[in-house]
């Protein structure tokens, strides 16, 4: 078993499966079967660049990336199925590993998984499921149906035997206006003091992000020694790529055909302290904001290459837990909580703001969500 880091880049591809403990700050409500955190799910095209043995036309086969929410029996074994309109559906199997309640198991699979054979040149929607079976117990369940939008772009090389060298890709504009906070436990004292996190997506290349989070109208989680800051907070972790596996004609391909999505941390906003010790320094201006003592509105903004890109509004509970949930209600199987994320300027682009009401979640729809304008 190899482990990674929850990125997943089409450029460095090989199998994976990683085993984790599912978090209780937001608590997951376990079921008694195994369920996939919706919010987990990746869909990509890989593109191959061959099409029956020949080279001068490229194709794709879907790569897939999820993780479920134990249990998961042993003998079991999880696997995709993806149909084709007119063709043989894709089927392949995905690496699958007992797991006890509580507990989750990440995998990765399809892309070179699959032969060169079964590359397609289609784009247009796809439908797929994503299910589990156990031979053992004779049951064949179905954990997750979906839809894909496949598009194509043409590859960042020309010539006469070129003109059928498409990149593919999976299109996620539906993926931008959905947002995630979300509690992190600290690295001693764990969900007796833990911080604050954000996740937002966005199209085209990383650049800079600058997160400023806001309580009645003033800046909070500022805290400096000296000139100093401490605990600055930062956007610095991409959790997920969906690049394509080939360099594309960014001339033609919006955004490079980049979707990614960063998570920030706040190490300086506490949901609640527990731990009854202090925390501060000598000579220390600014303390930690407790959301547990500052109930109430909370808006968060982010600074995209030095330009206002984003605001995400939430509100904190008396007991420094986030309200107005939808994630629960519409069965995420994370602990998140999704906020809307309203999109400030031009930088991802032309994007479809409308995607949300049908394809988000592979053509699973939030319940209880509106976008923002």
């Amino acid at each position: 078993m190899v482990k990674q880091t929850y990125a997943t880049r089409v450029f460095t591809w090989f199998p994976f499966a990683v085993i984790g403990l599912l978090q209780s700050g937001n608590a997951v409500a376990a079921e008694d079967g195994p369920t996939i955190a919706k919010d987990s799910i990746q869909v990509m095209a890989f593109t191959f660049n061959v099409y029956h043995k020949s080279f001068d036309t490229w194709s794709w086969v879907p790569k897939l990336n999820f993780r479920v929410n134990g249990p998961i029996a042993s003998g079991s074994q999880l696997y995709a199925e993806f149909n084709l309109p007119g063709g043989a559906p894709i089927k392949f199997d995905c690496k699958t590993g007992e797991v006890k309640k509580g507990f989750w198991w990440k995998t990765e699979c399809g892309a070179r998984d699959i032969p060169e054979d079964r590359g397609i040149t289609y784009t247009g929607n796809v439908d797929f499921t994503i299910k589990m079976r156990n031979e053992l117990a004779g049951t064949d369940a179905t954990l997750f149906t979906g839809k894909m939008k496949v598009a194509r772009v043409h590859s960042n090389e020309h010539g006469p035997k070129m003109a059928n060298h498409f990149v593919y890709f999976v299109d996620h504009d539906w993926n931008l206006p959905i947002g995630y906070v979300f509690l992190t436990p600290d690295a001693v004292t764990k969900w007796q003091r833990p911080s604050f996190s954000a996740a937002f997506w966005f199209r085209g290349d990383f650049g800079i992000f600058e997160p400023h989070l806001f309580y009645q109208g003033n800046e909070v989680g500022k805290m400096f020694l000296g000139n100093m800051e401490m605990g600055k907070a930062s956007c610095s972790t991409t959790e997920v790529e969906n690049n394509t596996s080939q360099f594309v004609d960014e001339s033609s391909a919006p955004q490079k055909a980049r979707w990614s999505r960063v998570s920030c941390s706040f190490p300086n906003v506490i949901a609640w302290d527990k731990t009854g010790e202090k925390h501060s320094m000598s000579g220390q201006t600014g303390s930690a904001h407790l959301f547990s003592a500052n109930p109430g509105e909370y808006e968060l903004k982010v600074l995209w290459k030095n330009h206002l890109a984003r605001s995400i509004k939430f509100t904190v509970g008396p007991e420094g837990k986030f309200e107005g949930d939808v994630a629960t209600a519409n069965k995420l199987g994370s602990d998140r909580v999704i906020v809307p994320v309203q999109i400030v300027g031009d930088q991802d682009g032309n994007w479809n703001r409308a995607a949300w009401k049908t394809e988000a979640f592979y053509g699973n729809p939030l319940t209880g969500f509106t976008a923002m304008p």
